[in-house]
């Protein structure tokens, strides 16, 4: 696939799904992560750790500045995925879990960040669709991804 984002690619059936396996699928636009949603995740979640929420205490670290929590790179997966693809087909889609979760580079705040997202497995089950889905989050100007993690996708009905 091309590294430019695309529309949300419409996917129409579960066959079209199957086929899509071991494909990447899209890849979303670029987003900034700003000072003011680590501040609002951290309110959130009560993780109030420096490098998070001191911009003059952090500017002096290692980093040079805040960076964001990793479950909050990991929080933007569900935002890039609407806008990667949409699954048209089937009842609700339920969040049935995580499979590996890496925070191989941290986030400095004021980067932009985007998700790309491969089908890696679908199978039929009593309850409905398991959809497997990789994510890589990838950073504005950085070789190593922010986060990679697999998502597992409950499609009922």
């Amino acid at each position: 696939m091309s590294n430019e984002p695309s529309t949300p690619r419409q996917i129409g059936s579960l066959e079209e799904l199957t086929a899509l396996v071991g494909q990447e699928v899209g890849v979303s636009p670029w987003v900034e992560v700003t000072q003011e949603q680590v501040d609002t995740f951290a309110d959130a979640t009560g993780d109030h750790q420096w490098i998070h929420v001191d911009p003059e205490r952090a500017a002096a670290s290692p980093f040079g500045g805040t960076i964001a929590h990793g479950f909050l790179t990991l929080s933007l997966i569900p935002s890039f995925a609407v806008q990667i693809f949409t699954m048209d087909f089937g009842g609700a889609r339920l969040n049935y879990g995580l499979g590996q979760v890496r925070f191989p580079m941290p986030v400095r705040v004021g980067s932009r960040v985007r998700g790309r997202a491969t089908i890696e497995d679908v199978k039929e089950t009593p309850k409905g669709v398991q959809v497997t889905t990789a994510y890589v989050v990838e950073i504005e100007g950085q070789e190593r991804p922010a986060c990679v993690a697999t998502q597992i996708t409950l499609v009922t009905g």
